[in-house]
């Protein structure tokens, strides 16, 4: 059964997407009449085609940009369809995001100095209790090591509606030989799709060196505790006996807050 709380959570989520698909479809409303009245083609310089400016499309993307079994922490989001939320944080500021799970509590510190647009987007988020109520949906422990969330549909093809640009990427040093840098344990750092600037919801918490190559948003640092209950998660393996799924222990985000320190 349903509690009140949970559906008042779920309720909360249904209201800010539904925010978001108005916001969208306006902007689809705005972008017709201007491809009407000025009936303008655009050239693309890559490859010269010629397209009329459109609306970005509406479904997730899935099939390519689902990530290979312990290959890569990428959820197969849609592209950007709705506006980055507005900078509402101090940029010089540290935050801490807390998250409330049922296999004990995470809280992640967050450098905004370095990472402006990313913690400014959880906030947002976290104050919309965008994650409340949802899973940690993958966890893969072979190749890396890592435990994903922050998917709101639970099969790692949710988003927010809106992408952010990647930040900080030279934070974990240079590129080996074989093209990775070392995520240490305790890294939390954005998923994307594998294409520049594709965040927007999903990131993954790493309880075991992992190397990964620099293309992920790294935005902050589990503390020792946090650690430990993903390190827990880890250790109870993937339902089914497999390397990379859903984890055998499930994990439930109850409340995700972000406050400034």
């Amino acid at each position: 059964m349903v509690s009140s709380d949970q559906r008042r959570r779920q309720l909360a989520r249904e209201k800010y997407v539904r925010q978001q698909q108005r916001r969208l479809a306006q902007q689809k409303a705005r972008r017709r009449n201007t491809v009407i009245a000025a009936a303008l083609a655009v050239v693309l310089a890559a490859g010269g085609a010629v397209y009329a400016s459109v609306a970005l499309s509406d479904g997730d993307k899935k099939g390519s940009d689902a990530a290979a079994p312990g290959d890569t922490p990428t959820p197969a989001q849609s592209e950007s369809k709705a506006p980055e939320p507005a900078m509402a944080i101090d940029k010089k500021g540290t935050y801490t995001m807390a998250l409330n799970t049922d296999r004990g509590n995470v809280r992640i510190t967050m450098d905004a100095a370095k990472t402006p647009r990313t913690v400014n987007s959880f906030k947002h988020l976290a104050d919309k209790k965008y994650f409340d109520g949802t899973k940690c949906h993958r966890l893969t422990t072979e190749g890396i090591f890592v435990l994903q969330c922050g998917d709101p549909k639970g099969d790692g093809t949710g988003g927010p509606g809106y992408n952010i640009p990647d930040e900080n990427l030279t934070a974990l040093g240079k590129a080996g030989a074989d093209g990775s840098v070392t995520f240490p344990a305790g890294t939390v750092a954005m998923a994307n799709t594998g294409q520049p600037g594709s965040g927007g919801s999903q990131f993954f918490l790493v309880y075991k060196d992992t190397k990964l190559p620099p293309t992920y948003t790294p935005f902050g640092t589990m503390d020792a505790a946090g650690l430990k209950a993903v390190e827990e998660v880890a250790k109870g393996g993937v339902e089914g006996g497999a390397k990379d799924g859903a984890p055998k222990k499930a994990v439930t985000i109850a409340k995700a807050t972000v406050t400034k320190e």
